[in-house]
């Protein structure tokens, strides 16, 4: 585990990518926060991004809304996943964690669009208010940082869905 948020990118992005986010509402203290530090951080480093966000119950739901949304017309550059999840005295939330991790990544394999997961799963409230709240460990601007790397390493690489030529092709009406 870092100890330290990376550092901001030197450059600001001149990228007009579009982000998801999709956070659980569950926690919301914390997981408000994230989504706040997430969106700020965004616009300073890309403020020329259009930024959605879509909220869902739990850990749990947000891969569904997450494939809901990579799936859609208008698919994002990159989705940032936030939620946390409080470990209890009981597996489930082990159990929750590892479904999510392993469905965000297949997501991301499966779409080749960037899925940052920042969905925690910590032992107590003080590990979710370091992570969530303070400004050391700040896990919202890091999924922010994370996601302005990407954007700008697919679009080095030719792989945004804005760099795909479409087909100018016209076909005869009555064909």
């Amino acid at each position: 585990m870092s100890t330290a948020l990376p550092p901001r990118p030197r450059q600001v992005s001149s990228s007009k990518a579009h982000i998801s986010i999709v956070a659980s509402i569950y926690n919301s203290e914390f997981t408000d926060a994230l989504v706040e530090n997430a969106t700020d951080e965004l616009k300073t480093i890309l403020p020329h991004a259009t930024i959605s966000v879509a909220r869902v119950p739990g850990a749990f739901e947000i891969p569904v809304a997450s494939a809901a949304i990579l799936s859609s017309d208008q698919k994002p550059n990159v989705l940032i996943a936030l939620g946390l999840i409080i470990r209890g005295k009981t597996q489930h939330g082990d159990l929750v964690g590892e479904s999510v991790t392993n469905s965000l990544q297949q997501l991301a394999c499966d779409t080749k669009i960037p899925v940052i997961h920042e969905v925690l799963l910590v032992d107590d409230e003080k590990q979710a208010y370091a992570r969530c709240v303070g400004s050391e460990l700040n896990r919202g601007r890091e999924a922010a940082r994370s996601a302005h790397t990407m954007i700008e390493l697919f679009s080095a690489l030719g792989l945004h869905q804005d760099n795909k030529k479409k087909s100018t092709r016209s076909y005869p009406s009555n064909a």
